[in-house]
């Protein structure tokens, strides 16, 4: 693990947000935690995990977990920063939609997002 709290050889958790899958929740865009791999979804979701995690966890950077994104920030910092490429996939499947996933969005989304 570097000083930024990145692990590059931890795989993400799964292809959705941890806590809305066991909930049967849904997402807006997803983060992926770069120290333990934990993927949570985005504070304009209505779970906002990905932020929680690090409340929770002390894990300080995550990186977008949405198809031909590669940015990095750092709730520590409260600002982008730069970091390697992490372990495959890097991203939620190209067919999984967003807000998502399928099935578990309700017609009314945008009134629910922060």
């Amino acid at each position: 693990m570097s000083s930024e709290g990145i692990s590059a050889e931890v795989p993400p958790s799964g292809t959705g947000c941890v806590e809305c899958a066991d909930a049967g929740g849904w997402w807006m865009h997803l983060r992926r935690c770069a120290e333990c791999g934990h993927v949570g979804c985005c504070d304009s979701s209505p779970g906002q995990h990905a932020s929680a995690h690090f409340r929770d966890s002390g894990h300080p950077v995550v990186q977008s977990f949405e198809p031909g994104e590669d940015w990095f920030w750092s709730y520590e910092k409260g600002k982008g920063v730069l970091g390697p490429e992490l372990a495959a996939p890097t991203s939620r499947p190209e067919d999984q939609p967003a807000p998502g996933p399928a099935g578990r969005v309700p017609a009314n989304w945008r009134l629910q997002i922060h």
